[in-house]
């Protein structure tokens, strides 16, 4: 599924670190010391790629957590990671491929690429800036590597380039002054990611170690700092070995909406519309003391290719939590659309409390209740 933003860690960590310790030791060709030990994660689904753990560590990005200041748009970020990680399944298979964060960007590099082009930083992506209304196009990279193994070797066989492109831009004229805001036209976001995706990949290839590997470079369309869901990829490209330019762009057609949904704007699909409006009201129904219920839904090529569902809750028993988690798998089941993916979240104010999913291609959801001790 080509998942919107998942707010819960277990999820998130159930990608890359499950079922750790578990793959003989091996040798890594990725860095210039190749004696270090290296091992995998192990894979509890076929899914999800084996993560790399060196040293008994694992490998975190050299470069992660660096963005423009202006995200403050938390669903742009997880938006934007899950959706690469979607896009490098389709080209380098979890099967074939072990995945590895980001190992040839610096957090200095990614830093300066984020940047404005000036004198003192030449490599900067963004404009030189002529005023402070000039946009900064640019606002996040992320980088994953893909490795195959042969014995106990590690070899570095792909990799895969993501470019956040801002839909506004927020400026101030004087540094205490009020914020402003610049609409970004579609014409110009594309052309403007497709040319520094074009130079990211020239400056790729001029390391050694990344001539003859395949590089994916998809460009993402940044959600507003107001929006209740986030952005969507609208583009990627598939370079093969030597190749210094972009030839091949393929359109991602994605678009992202809030159920319920507002007023004026429509989704591809009323049924799915009102389906989320059926399993609202049959759970408010019976269970009065909920805050919110809401859902991201993302749709691919004008289908629903999955949904995030969001219950605010104010129970305080347990026995509230088991018997109303118990009716949202009933009502789920029978209301909400079956031919997509669909995680729910029941929630208080302060945490979690249960966690409710189907995947792809299966027919019921499972369900957990978190315990307090």
């Amino acid at each position: 599924m080509k998942k919107i933003v998942l707010s819960i860690s277990i999820m998130l960590c159930g990608i890359l670190l499950a079922a750790c310790g578990s793959a003989d030791n091996l040798k890594s060709d990725n860095t210039s010391d190749t004696s270090k030990k290296t091992q995998l994660t192990g894979q509890t689904n076929k899914g999800y790629y084996q993560g790399v753990i060196k040293n008994g560590h694992y490998q975190t990005s050299k470069s992660r957590g660096v963005s423009v200041s202006q995200i403050s748009n938390q669903f742009n970020i997880k938006g934007f990671e899950n959706g690469l990680l979607d896009i490098s399944k389709d080209q380098f298979s979890t099967n074939k491929y072990v995945f590895q964060e980001g190992q040839y960007l610096s957090t200095g590099t990614v830093t300066n690429w984020l940047g404005r082009k000036t004198k003192k930083n030449p490599t900067g992506l963004n404009p030189t800036s002529k005023n402070s209304a000039t946009p900064s196009y640019l606002a996040q990279i992320n980088e994953m590597d893909f490795m195959t193994q042969q014995g106990k070797k590690l070899s570095l066989s792909g990799m895969t380039i993501g470019l956040g492109i801002n839909s506004v831009y927020y400026y101030k004229k004087t540094t205490d002054g009020p914020t402003y805001s610049k609409d970004l036209t579609n014409a110009q976001i594309q052309s403007q990611g497709k040319e520094i995706a074009n130079k990211v990949l020239q400056r790729l290839r001029a390391k050694k170690s990344l001539k003859n590997i395949p590089i994916v470079i998809a460009l993402y369309k940044q959600a507003s700092d107001d929006s209740l869901v986030g952005g969507n990829f609208f583009s990627y490209s598939v370079n093969n070995s030597n190749s210094k330019t972009v030839s091949d762009w393929k359109k991602i057609n994605q678009k992202n909406y809030v159920f319920p949904i507002q007023s004026g704007k429509k989704t591809p699909n009323k049924n799915d519309e009102d389906a989320f409006e059926n399993f609202k009201s049959q759970i408010q129904s019976f269970f009065p003391n909920l805050s919110g219920v809401t859902a991201q839904a993302q749709y691919t090529d004008g289908t629903l290719s999955g949904m995030n569902v969001n219950i605010t809750t104010q129970f305080y028993s347990q026995t509230e939590i088991i018997s109303f988690t118990q009716y949202v798998q009933q009502a789920a089941q029978k209301y909400l659309p079956g031919t997509a993916p669909i995680d729910i979240q029941i929630q208080s104010t302060n945490d979690i409390q249960s966690f409710l999913s189907r995947g792809s291609g299966e027919k019921s959801f499972s369900a957990h209740i978190f315990n307090s001790y």
